[in-house]
């Protein structure tokens, strides 16, 4: 711990929520250098969230959030492991920012997977018409413009799906990242079962069904 000072510790831990024994780990790693540190905590909660995976998630909460005067409505259902976890007030308060969050930004899918596969062609084949099209890509070999159709994809996911979204309130991170590291804070799988996303008057003149929940 030579260099170290609990302060270093603290100010790792009151940044990441992680536990006093890993922030010590992971700045000794790092030299005592912050970032670095938290770079490292982050792989380590992807390689624990990869682990946890296929664990049943059969307790959880689902949270809401009413904007505007009544006018937007969101719920929320998040999965855990057990009560214990479902009941803590910090995953109380993560499924809380989670409708916060699709109030705000409005995703349409919950992960990639969810993206029907007609949706998916229909957006890879505009992707393609674009990048065709596109006087810059003129005479590029397929590599290129493949390559180029996957990055607008990619936008594509980043705008209409909840766990690649950037969260509104840290842009660095995304809803997936922020669910990795609470399966690091809590031991436990986490999984963002489905949302419902209201808004007063939407589809009344209209044929369109009612919300109907995004996921499963």
């Amino acid at each position: 711990m030579a260099g170290i000072s609990a302060q270093d510790v603290k100010a790792l831990r009151d940044k990441t929520g992680v536990s006093i024994m890993e922030c010590k780990a992971a700045l000794i790693e790092a030299h005592g250098d912050q970032e670095k540190a938290i770079e490292i905590l982050r792989k380590r909660g992807l390689a624990m969230a990869r682990k946890r995976e296929g664990r049943a998630t059969t307790e959880g909460a689902v949270g809401s959030y009413i904007h505007m005067g009544g006018k937007i409505g969101v719920l929320v259902e998040v999965n855990c492991e057990t009560d214990f976890v479902a009941r803590h007030p910090e995953f109380q308060q993560f499924v809380h920012e989670l409708a916060m969050h699709v109030c705000a930004v409005e995703p349409l899918y919950v992960r990639r997977e969810d993206v029907p596969l007609e949706t998916l062609e229909k957006e890879r084949r505009i992707a393609r018409e674009q990048a065709l099209s596109d006087p810059k890509m003129k005479g590029k070999p397929e590599p290129v413009i493949e390559k180029t159709v996957e990055g607008r994809l990619a936008k594509f996911f980043a705008e209409t799906v909840l766990e690649e979204q950037p969260f509104i309130k840290d842009q660095t991170r995304t809803i997936g990242e922020l669910v990795k590291e609470m399966i690091v804070k809590t031991g436990e799988n986490i999984r963002i079962r489905r949302f419902t996303r209201y808004k007063l008057g939407e589809d009344l003149n209209s044929d369109q069904p009612p919300a109907t929940p995004v996921g499963g």
